[in-house]
């Protein structure tokens, strides 16, 4: 009987593998060339996003309820009236705090506890208003039936698909632009295309209006401009150097 030792099995082993499985991999990498684009569509907007509210105080909690209930119902009511729908009125916000006073401190470096001396109640909605043109007008009349609380004003496209699909073209056509006069500088060819993708879409911050108190004029003034819609667009080719 003859027995082979651990060590002669292994070197048998491997005296059976082929010699290709030992020699270094000669295939050559892929050259490639990546590019990123932007396409921007700008637009004006059709679309005003309103936060608006009502900010109620009292001596009880009870009382300043009561009131800020019967303001925002008025508000509510004139944004119907124009013609708002349900679906593009939301609350946002409901807040019920006590209104402290926090009594100086003493010569001696005491000091009294702070005291209640009452409540604030806050209600906000979040309101869509699809026709522009008639949003100043409609903010004057809510503010003056009682809402004392304007958070802010912005500005959209409603339709922001069809944009973004305009502005990812035009991303598209600025890579392939780019591409082709490094290929024709650089002295290569793009051959196939390996990979496309999009990059976070980036949209500048939208116009806002603060206000706090009634206007004096018929109508609240606005200015909507335009926004921007971008896209972001990376591709990489395959690339061969021209022959010579």
């Amino acid at each position: 009987m003859i027995a082979f030792s651990r060590p002669l099995l292994v070197a048998a082993g491997l005296a059976l593998l082929p010699a290709a499985a030992f020699a270094a991999d000669t295939t050559p990498a892929t050259a490639t060339l990546t590019l990123s684009g932007d396409g921007i569509v700008s637009a004006a907007p059709d679309t005003a996003i309103v936060s608006l509210g009502v900010v109620q105080e009292a001596d009880t909690a009870d009382a300043a309820l009561s009131a800020n209930n019967k303001a925002m119902a008025k508000a509510l009511a004139a944004l119907k009236d124009a013609g708002v729908a349900d679906k593009d009125i939301s609350t946002s916000g409901f807040t019920i705090d006590p209104v402290m006073v926090y009594p100086p401190q003493k010569s001696d470096g005491t000091q009294e506890a702070p005291k209640i001396t009452g409540y604030r109640v806050s209600n906000a909605v979040t309101v869509k208003l699809r026709d522009i043109a008639k949003a100043g007008s409609l903010l004057d009349k809510v503010i003056r039936v009682g809402a004392n609380d304007v958070r802010g004003v912005g500005f959209t496209v409603d339709d922001q698909d069809s944009l973004m699909d305009q502005a990812r073209v035009a991303a598209l056509k600025t890579v392939e632009t780019r591409a082709a006069l490094y290929a024709q500088t650089a002295g290569f060819t793009l051959k196939r295309i390996l990979s496309i993708s999009e990059g976070t879409e980036d949209r500048p911050p939208m116009p806002m209006m603060m206000a706090k108190a009634a206007p004096q004029g018929d109508s609240v003034p606005l200015a909507a401009g335009e926004q921007d819609i971008r896209a972001t667009v990376n591709v990489t080719w395959e690339i061969e150097p021209v022959a010579k």
